[in-house]
């Protein structure tokens, strides 16, 4: 819930300035609709409108993002190198352009932040999430692998745009991209296609925005949906109810909490304001993933002790760590800052793993752990077993299927 709540900051915050710009309304009214409109077709649509807007907006982002790429690497001849001099030029920093340094003056910062975005990637909700919705193993690993390849494109085209924003825009692209730099796409997209005035401009500028705000919504969708399921399932269920909850009254609760994240991420995403890079904010949501929750989802594969206390543990204390520290940053706390490092991962992922070593030491062997442990290694090094287990059965009732808490 944590994750969810630092993502709508992220995403929010974007939505605020893409609407900001495009019609002229403030930034705080932009995020209230931003918040509204994903609100609503989670609340009434639930897991099946959420998965049909993130397969419309992984459609619609992949096609424009490679029409783009593909525009700016023809406009210098399909040679990365002379796209990339082209940029270093206009940039002002000339060779250093290239290298480190710039973004992160701290190495240890940008070390920091790149761990950030390797692990937290595997324990994002949102996408672990997605393994449940699977028929079988052999699914699932089908579409890791097609996951993996279109991610890896994907993130080759965001960078042929980047250096194709700082080469074609140079300086009116960082009065264009705003404060935050956010707005470069577009901006970019409505030179390529002729410049403002002209009708290809306009109506690339447009087609690009609204990828955007599509890809937007259905990011803070899905992140939001997962947590309403631990909500409802985990925290109402099991805890609150302890078992003893009806199915009503859990898609009742997910989607209060539906209503509770999204209210808490646009609130603080209004004050967060509409100066932080949406990449840097969404860092910190990596952050808190890769200390809290890839800990314990690595150790439970490869440390055949390990136990339950242990994952609690593991999860309570990279959580805590990432969140206090992220407060004491100097994004948060201001310069001069208790906390030197603007993303916490390099400090709060290891106390993460050394909360999973002490909660299993203190839990004590479990036999029925260890057992279980050797199963599941053999079956995902061979694969035996996972013919014979029954994919998931259909939802009983169509309420069942549409509300969010149905996820888990």
């Amino acid at each position: 819930m944590c994750i969810a709540a630092f993502y709508v900051v992220a995403q929010s915050g974007a939505a605020g300035s893409l609407f900001e710009a495009l019609v002229g309304i403030p930034y705080l009214i932009s995020v209230l609709i931003t918040g509204a409109a994903m609100l609503t077709y989670v609340v009434l649509g639930g897991m099946l409108a959420t998965t049909w807007v993130q397969i419309i907006k992984a459609t619609l982002l992949l096609i424009g993002v490679a029409t783009m790429a593909i525009w700016v690497l023809a406009k210098f001849g399909f040679d990365p190198i002379r796209l990339l001099d082209r940029a270093a030029a206009q940039s002002g920093n000339g060779a250093k352009y290239g290298g480190p340094g710039l973004l992160f003056p701290n190495r240890l910062d940008e070390i920091s932040t790149a761990l950030a975005f390797v692990l937290g990637t595997c324990g994002l909700p949102h996408i672990l999430m997605r393994f449940l919705t699977v028929p079988d193993a052999r699914a699932a690993r089908h579409s890791i692998a097609w996951a993996a390849g279109l991610i890896g494109v994907f993130y080759l085209f965001v960078a042929a745009i980047g250096l194709g924003g700082r080469a074609i825009l140079g300086d009116a692209g960082v009065k264009l991209g705003g404060e935050s730099g956010n707005l470069i796409a577009p901006y970019l997209a409505q030179h390529l296609g002729g410049g403002p005035g002209t009708t290809g401009g306009d109506v690339f500028f447009a087609v690009i925005s609204a990828i955007a705000f599509t890809t937007i919504l259905a990011v803070v969708a899905g992140v939001v949906l997962a947590a309403s399921g631990a909500a409802a399932h985990d925290v109402y269920g099991s805890v609150i109810k302890h078992g003893q909850g009806t199915e009503r009254e859990q898609i009742y609760a997910g989607r209060v909490a539906v209503m509770a994240i999204g209210i808490v991420g646009l609130a603080l995403a209004e004050a967060a304001g509409k100066k932080f890079n949406v990449q840097l904010l969404t860092g910190l949501t990596f952050a808190v993933a890769a200390s809290a929750t890839f800990p314990s989802l690595l150790l439970s594969l490869t440390w055949r002790r390990f136990n339950t206390l242990g994952a609690l543990v593991g999860i309570a204390s990279g959580l805590i760590s990432a969140i206090v520290l992220i407060i004491l940053s100097p994004k948060v706390w201001g310069t001069p800052a208790p906390f030197p490092l603007g993303n916490p991962a390099i400090v709060s992922i290891p106390i993460g793993f050394i909360g999973c070593f002490i909660g299993t030491l203190l839990g004590g062997r479990d036999d029925a752990a260890l057992g279980s442990f050797d199963q599941i290694r053999v079956r995902t090094a061979t694969g035996l077993g996972a013919a014979g287990i029954e994919p998931p059965k259909a939802p009983a009732s169509e309420p069942e299927r549409r509300a969010p808490a149905g996820v888990s």
